[in-house]
């Protein structure tokens, strides 16, 4: 596995929301080279503070004063927080949704000029997997998780055409230390990948809002980043190292949400409540 370079000028304060969540536990190692203090938070419980370099400040996105006292004095803000499966509206319209505004409220607010975004594939999950799309092709969302990240991406695209603020939006595929199924051998990211893409993110000028796909150098894929080629992010690792033991898996039913649609299993998630 590759390893990104290092900049020459870390940012004094970087915020991370969802710091206790199954990225933000490797991304807590793996910022630190990017901020001389490195803010994290969560409505989860996180470990304490390593050092002087880490800030714990738990936080509800839900509350937008609390939003507020957290953002102050940040440099840049990594969003990756929330509920990250679909779930019942309800549950994903605190953090996901009321969640989104108050981080770009208080951004304008405290000054701050970069939001990375953790978006998903989910936002254009209901294409099939026999096309190809870019980031100007219209959102597709497949559940509700999937509509609060593409509400999400148009707070990014409302809050930089209106107050300045720049995002790059991240559509992450699967971010996971290997592919689990057939599926991911197409959307798989790597942790080293994800790394550089957020260095890029974080360091590249005049961004506006930009929508990448967040996936590494796979050989088949869905997704076409041109239109965030300004980026430079050029993944190095590849699912197709994990290719045999993924075609062991018993093989997928030719209906299966799995196999027809890029979002798999969450296109037939719910109804909730009935």
């Amino acid at each position: 596995m590759t390893t990104t370079t290092t900049p020459t000028v870390p940012f004094n304060r970087l915020l991370l929301t969802g710091a206790a969540g199954g990225l933000g536990k490797v991304l807590r190692e793996r910022l630190r080279p990017y901020a001389h203090v490195l803010r994290l938070s969560d409505i989860a419980d996180m470990a304490p503070a390593a050092d002087a370099s880490e800030e714990v400040q738990p936080c509800d996105l839900s509350d937008k004063q609390a939003v507020h006292h957290l953002v102050e004095g940040v440099d840049a803000i990594l969003h990756f927080g929330g509920v990250s499966v679909e779930r019942s509206f309800e549950e994903v319209l605190g953090a996901n949704i009321s969640g989104i505004f108050h981080i770009y409220e208080a951004a304008r607010r405290h000054g701050v000029k970069r939001v990375i975004f953790a978006s998903s594939n989910h936002v254009i999950g209901f294409y099939k997997q026999t096309e190809t799309i870019d980031a100007h092709s219209p959102r597709r969302p497949d559940s509700y998780y999937g509509l609060s990240k593409s509400y999400g991406e148009d707070m990014a695209s409302f809050y930089f055409d209106r107050y300045g603020i720049e995002t790059v939006s991240i559509r992450i595929g699967s971010s996971f230390p290997e592919p689990q199924n057939r599926r991911m051998m197409h959307t798989w990211l790597s942790f080293d990948d994800l790394t550089q893409l957020l260095e890029r993110a974080l360091y590249t000028p005049n961004v506006g809002h930009t929508v990448v796909y967040g996936m590494s150098d796979n050989l088949d894929t869905w997704w076409d980043n041109r239109y965030a080629a300004h980026l430079g992010f050029t993944p190095k690792d590849n699912s197709e190292v994990f290719r045999a033991q993924v075609e062991t898996q018993p093989p997928v039913a030719a209906d299966d949400p799995a196999k027809v649609y890029q979002g798999g299993a969450f296109c037939a998630a719910g109804p909730f409540g009935d």
